[in-house]
């Protein structure tokens, strides 16, 4: 069963679930690349500021779909309790420092260079098109705390029971609309499932930039 048409669909119905935050003046941010579309819906619907936050799994060598933890884009790191047992330390230093090249890639490329909007005393909603480990969140949720933010949500389509748990109860508010019994992947709840590109990402901010002109910078 697949309860999203696209990325598209599941960032209309989670803005849905987030009424209650409609013209609140909360900051939207999506980790890239899958988020960004579910976040642009999230953000188009409430009327929020809108930008991405740069957090990348931290992979292992032999498997790059598993990981030991992650980092965001101002080095907070999450690692998961024994990712040390795993890899020696040498090698944990040459993954972070190739995921920090791309996170400064993909900030250039993605954001234009630009730096993340102020944090500080916001109400910051960090929205993936799903949790899987949840590693990459963990990152950015540090990040988030680091910066002082007043209170954070995590907003996803679909999650694992135990990942959704644990997140939550380090955060202020979890939103997630699907937490199948038999999870296995996040692509399983979506019908049109692909690796977003970076021009994908381009045009929905291009397109977010337009349509807020106008307005005070976000």
């Amino acid at each position: 069963m697949n309860p999203f048409k696209d990325r598209k669909d599941a960032g209309e119905k989670l803005a849905r679930a987030l009424e209650k935050y409609k013209g609140q003046n909360t900051l939207v941010l999506a980790i890239p690349r899958g988020g960004v579309e579910v976040g642009y819906r999230v953000a188009q619907y409430l009327n929020a500021s809108f930008s991405i936050l740069v957090s990348r799994k931290l992979p292992f060598p032999d498997n790059p779909e598993a990981g030991f933890g992650a980092i965001a884009e101002d080095g907070s790191t999450f690692l998961f309790e024994h990712a040390a047992l795993w890899l020696a330390k040498e090698k944990m230093a040459k993954i972070i420092g190739q995921q920090k090249r791309e996170i400064q890639r993909r900030i250039f490329a993605l954001r234009q260079d630009q730096p993340l909007p102020e944090i500080a005393g916001q109400v910051v909603i960090l929205v993936d098109d799903g949790l899987a480990m949840g590693s990459t969140m963990r990152a950015a949720i540090n990040l988030c705390k680091k910066k002082g933010a007043r209170k954070i949500i995590v907003a996803v389509p679909v999650s694992g029971e135990d990942v959704a748990e644990e997140i939550g109860e380090i955060v202020d508010e979890i939103t997630v609309l699907i937490k199948p019994a038999f999870f296995r992947a996040v692509a399983q709840a979506y019908m049109n499932w692909y690796d977003v590109s970076d021009q994908e990402v381009i045009e929905i901010m291009e397109k977010w930039r337009e349509q807020h002109q106008n307005e005070a910078p976000s």
